[in-house]
Formats: structure tokens, C-alpha cells, sequence
């Protein structure tokens, strides 16, 4: 029995004692029901009775006893015990922890997915770095991180789309720009400007691309430069990250805000509101009014827009395509962008607590032996994620990154992460896999078939109890990972999820010993096994991580 099902139980037992008058008492939709922290407080827990008491008008240990009465007449469950100051913990007949093995995999893909975030529309925008070069670690990071959650909440039946804001204007793209330049003429780069390799490498590729750009006056070659060297930039870029297994739904150009019109409609719809007033040759928003610490200018003397303009017409465009929820995840350098950002929806007449988000991640660094990696040559002065990759590869830059929360800042351990040993997480995870493949080939080669029943109440060992209880864990899991944004969740329990596994198969013999017939005890194991390597590929799955059947 699953969670899920076990809070359908509860939720009938609530509504047959409402129904009779032993209770009086509006019965909640959702039921949490958890795994209990410590072993042997039964298989699963709930604080229902805690949460009804005062509605119910009676106190919560005298409520759960109530409750308790009621589910222990379900055939599935064999006792239910009240605990502290009004806990249930519930343990299950062996026959219905033990099925749950047949409903995961029967499920197979989709378990562990569900409908907690249904109903909502979701835009998430992550890394958005402007295409000046390489992708950096930290964005790397935010890619691996904002794929894994577009993954997640979508396993948790919310409509999500992830986004790439791609800016191609502004004082840096100029920079950029007088970079190539210099690179293609051979000249010093400006003090303010992009060096590395790559620079000379897109200097290149702008000059083959455009011969005559050599023999355009200095200004004209500029635009070229800006032009051509910006779509090989984010050309590489896209490539990099396709490279990575991270894949947008739309990128979106800043130009389109201005081409078409929605920086000066963003401006005017705030107009009507009364926010706009103009000082100082300028036009601002008056963002105070809702909390910011200052104003914020969105035209600057002479009339060019700012980057907060584009902002905030950026953020009514994804309200006007339909988005009732916008998410972006940033590095810990826009720590001050919360205010204006929240003010700015605000404006619109937007709920920021309920139409924005804005999820702040902490820097990373890469270390082997204790010293910090050198820089890339190639990016003259930052390590990219393709430094990663080649050092460590896809699965284990993705795992490495996502295995943190976002609020922490991390060192990857390039030493760790290349071992092929138990203490290398994403090893770890993937080695369980991989030996659980291995198992259902072995007993094939056995002639040992799972069939398509076993006998579920075989499943009793502490270990094996502990492994279904684990499994029957896995969907809270996914849930809240999407609820509270937190991707790290799915890899933590995963690990937890190897490890109960490892401990079940040291104490329980699986395929027999040579010579020895195969037993109802052997089948069910089996579908015990096959049940984890589902849930092991599922929750690698969300991260964006293979599932190896060989290692």
C-alpha cells in the first residue's frame, strides 16, 4: 500500500465516523501520511488527529484513539498505535506493504508521480547568461538544477515551461564586440573587455564567416563583429548545454520586447496605474510604493531603455501567455534584484507572493587534492562547465550540482567525482542500479521467471520491510521536492534509497544457492528487486542522470 492509498484509508475512516456521529468535523482532502523517523514506530505515520482536535472539540490523544478504532477494521492494516501527544503510527498486514512491490513496478515510469502542483502554470527561467562566452560553473549549476526541477514539477502534474532569456544588447555585448575586433586586428584587448581563447576562436570564425568585415570602417565592422560573433556564441552555448542534457522550451531574445512593442506597453499599462513619473530627464517607476529601496529608472535621459524596462515588460509578457506563476533562479550576485523585482510585479497589480518567485543560488568552486582547479585558459579568467564535463563527465556534473540546496554554496571534489567507488555518490546510486539489472539477468539465466503474481506476505524480514517502506516513500518525496523547490531531495533519497537496498541484499539471499531450487521466497525478492531498480531509475531520471545497466 502506498502512501497515497493508505491517506485514502484514513480519509474514509474520517468520513464513516462523521457519517455515524462520532464525529463532527469537516474531513480535509489531502492527508499527509509519512514515514516515521525512527524504526519500529509501525510503517507509516500521521498527524491527522493533532490537526482535527480542535475542530473536533476534543483532545488529540482521544481523537486518535477514535481514529485508530476505525482503521484497525481495514483487513490491510494490522495495528494502529497512538503515539506522543496524538500521532498515529500504522503498521500494515505483511500482504499490503508487500504488494506494493507489484503496484510500483506495474506502475513502472510513472511512479512516484502524482497531482500535487496540478492545476498550476508554471514559467521557469534559469541561467540566462548573456553570450559573452563559455557557460560558467555557476550557471552550470542553475542548468542542472533548473532542469531537474522542470522535470520534478512536472512529475508532480504542473504545466511547465523553462525558458533561456537570451539578452543581445547592452554596455557588455558592446565589449564583447570591441573584443572580437581587437582579437581580428591584432590589437590589445580593451581594458574593460573579454580575453581567453575563445575570443580569438569566435574572432576567427567571424572573418570566415564575413571576409569583408576586415575592410569595414571601424564602426560598421563593430555591428558585424556584434552580429555574426554573438550568434556563434550562442550557438556554442546551446550546444554546450544540449551537450549537458538541458534542453529549453523557448529561448527568448530581448529584442523581441522591443520589436514588438511590449517595453512601451508595459510602460504605459503602469502609466494608467499612477506608478510613472518623470525627474530628472528620466522616466521612473515608483517602486518604493511597494517596498522597494529606491525607485528605479526604466527611460534614461535621451530616451534608450533600461535593462529594468526590459524586466519588467519581460515579466508581463509571461503573464500574458497564460503563466500564473513566474519562477527564476539567479545567482547569489542578484541578491538585491528580490526588491525591485517583487515591487515591479506589485505595479502591475500582480500578488508577488503569489504570481513570482525568485530562487537565489550560492556559488560553487571546483577542488582536486585540496587546491582549488586554475582557471580555464580558454576562458581566459572562469571555469565552464565543458571543464566539468571533461573532467568528471555528464552524470556525475549533474548529480555533483544537484545533490546541494541552491541556498549552499559547494566545492566539487573533481578527485571524488571521477572514483568509481562507493564513496562517490552518483557511483553509488548508479552501481545499485546496475547490480539490480544484473540480478533479474542472472535469474533469467537461471531460468528463474518473476511470473506475474508472488506471494507478497513472504516479504517480512526487517530488511525487507525496510526497503518497502522506503519505496512506498518515494512520491512524498517527489512532491515535496516540487513543493518547496528543492531538488536535492530526490538525490539524498536515492542514496538512502541504495543503502536500504545494499542492507537488504547482504541479509537476504535472492537467487539461490547452486544446486538449490528457487523458492516462493526467491520470486518475491524479485519483484522486491525489480520494484527498487524502478524507483533508482526514476529518481535518476528526474535528475537528469542515466540509469546504467552495466557498470
Amino acid at each position: 500500500m502506498t502512501p497515497e492509498a493508505l491517506s485514502r484509508v484514513i480519509h474514509a475512516a474520517l468520513t464513516a465516523l462523521t457519517s455515524r456521529g462520532a464525529l463532527a468535523v469537516d474531513v480535509p482532502d489531502q492527508i499527509v501520511v509519512e514515514r516515521p523517523r525512527q524504526s519500529g514506530h509501525g510503517d507509516f505515520a500521521t498527524n491527522i488527529a493533532m490537526r482535527l482536535a480542535k475542530p473536533a472539540g476534543m483532545p488529540p490523544r482521544d481523537l486518535a484513539a477514535k481514529i485508530a478504532a476505525e482503521l484497525e477494521k481495514d483487513d490491510a492494516i494490522e495495528s494502529v498505535e497512538v503515539a506522543g501527544p496524538g500521532f498515529l503510527n500504522i503498521t500494515l498486514n505483511a500482504a499490503s506493504l508487500g504488494a506494493l512491490a507489484g503496484s510500483i513496478v506495474a506502475a513502472g515510469e510513472s511512479y512516484g508521480a502524482g497531482q500535487a502542483m496540478a492545476g498550476q502554470r508554471i514559467n521557469l527561467e534559469f541561467v540566462s547568461a548573456n553570450p559573452t562566452g563559455p557557460v560558467t560553473l555557476a550557471s552550470a549549476r542553475w542548468a542542472a538544477v533548473g532542469d531537474a526541477l522542470v522535470r520534478i514539477m512536472r512529475a508532480c502534474g504542473a504545466d511547465v515551461a523553462s525558458e533561456y532569456y537570451f539578452n543581445d544588447a547592452g554596455s557588455q555585448i558592446d565589449r564583447f564586440a570591441a573584443s572580437l575586433y581587437a582579437a581580428a586586428h591584432g590589437e590589445p584587448v580593451p581594458e574593460d573587455g573579454y580575453r581567453g581563447a575563445y575570443v580569438a576562436d569566435v574572432a576567427r570564425h567571424v572573418v570566415a564567416d564575413t571576409p569583408s568585415v576586415m575592410d569595414q570602417p571601424r564602426d560598421e565592422a563593430l555591428e558585424t563583429f556584434r552580429a555574426v560573433g554573438i550568434a556563434k556564441m550562442f550557438a556554442d552555448i546551446k550546444t554546450t548545454l544540449g551537450e549537458f542534457g538541458v534542453h529549453f522550451d523557448r529561448f527568448f531574445n530581448e529584442r523581441e520586447l522591443h520589436d514588438g512593442g511590449d517595453v512601451q506597453r508595459s510602460i504605459e499599462m503602469l502609466r494608467e496605474k499612477g506608478h510613472i513619473y518623470e525627474q530628472d530627464d528620466a522616466l521612473w517607476l515608483r517602486t518604493t510604493t511597494f517596498g522597494d529601496d529606491k525607485d528605479r529608472v526604466l527611460i534614461r535621459g535621451g530616451g534608450a531603455p533600461t535593462y529594468f524596462a526590459a524586466d519588467v515588460a519581460y515579466y508581463a509578457n509571461k503573464r500574458a501567455r497564460g503563466f500564473d506563476r513566474v519562477i527564476l533562479i539567479l545567482g547569489a550576485d542578484h541578491h538585491g534584484y528580490i526588491g525591485r523585482m517583487r515591487a515591479m510585479a506589485a505595479a502591475t497589480g500582480d500578488d508577488p507572493d503569489q504570481t513570482l518567485e525568485i530562487l537565489i543560488g550560492q556559488m560553487v568552486t571546483l577542488s582536486r587534492d585540496g587546491e582549488t582547479v586554475k582557471m580555464s585558459k580558454r576562458a581566459g579568467n572562469v571555469v565552464t562547465l565543458d571543464d566539468l564535463v571533461a573532467a568528471v563527465g555528464n552524470d556525475a556534473g549533474r548529480y555533483a550540482m544537484a545533490r546541494s540546496s541552491i541556498d549552499s554554496s559547494m566545492d566539487i571534489d573533481l578527485g571524488l567525482w571521477e572514483r568509481r567507488t562507493a564513496d562517490n555518490p552518483v557511483f553509488y546510486v548508479q552501481y545499485a542500479h546496475a547490480r539490480l539489472s544484473s540480478l533479474q539477468r542472472n535469474a533469467r539465466d537461471l531460468g528463474i521467471e518473476r511470473g506475474e503474481r508472488y506471494d507478497a506476505s513472504l516479504l517480512t524480514h526487517e530488511k525487507e520491510v525496510a526497503l518497502l517502506t522506503a519505496l512506498a516513500g518515494y512520491p512524498r518525496v517527489v512532491a515535496s521536492a516540487g513543493e518547496l523547490r528543492e531538488v536535492h531531495r530526490i538525490a539524498r533519497y536515492a542514496e538512502a534509497l541504495a543503502a536500504d537496498y545494499h542492507r537488504f541484499y547482504d541479509a537476504c539471499r535472492v537467487l539461490p544457492m547452486s544446486g538449490a531450487e528457487p523458492d516462493e521466497t526467491t520470486v518475491a525478492r524479485l519483484w522486491l528487486c525489480e520494484a527498487t531498480r524502478v524507483v533508482l531509475a526514476n529518481a535518476l531520471g528526474l535528475l537528469g542522470v542515466s540509469a546504467p545497466e552495466h557498470m
